[in-house]
């Protein structure tokens, strides 16, 4: 008989015992279709315009666009076009407050040295 055959299971784990902690949640890159739902939605309450109202306007039915401001649909350019549009803004507009906004919220991280856009860097 082989010194395993103690009646007990033999428990292989699935991870190494000391692997690195996840990422918490504030080192995480926000996701684009968190950032895009929060931008409409804020431009949205701030015109004191209802979910309904705009909605409707932008042709797209209102469970998909409270779905879109949750962060819990990535839409496609159109859908994101209209709803800009029933809100009095450009796509570029809202793609632009996105950008601000995931540049807010994105961990800092040390860049290489870039040259400016335009100038070029010749070795000597």
């Amino acid at each position: 008989m082989s010194s395993h055959a103690t009646g007990r299971a033999r428990v292989i784990p699935l991870r190494p015992v000391h692997a690195a902690p996840a990422p918490s949640a504030a080192a995480k890159e926000p996701l684009w279709r968190d950032v895009v739902g929060d931008v409409l939605r804020r431009e949205r309450t701030a015109q004191r315009r209802t979910l309904k109202d705009v909605a409707e306007a932008a042709r797209i039915s209102m469970p998909y666009l409270s779905e879109i401001e949750r962060g819990r649909k990535e839409a496609s350019s159109e859908v994101l076009a209209a709803a800009a549009r029933s809100l009095g803004l450009g796509l570029a507009d809202v793609l632009s407050l996105a950008q601000d906004e995931i540049a807010r919220r994105a961990p800092s991280r040390t860049a290489p040295a870039r040259a400016p856009m335009g100038e070029v860097r010749l070795a000597a």
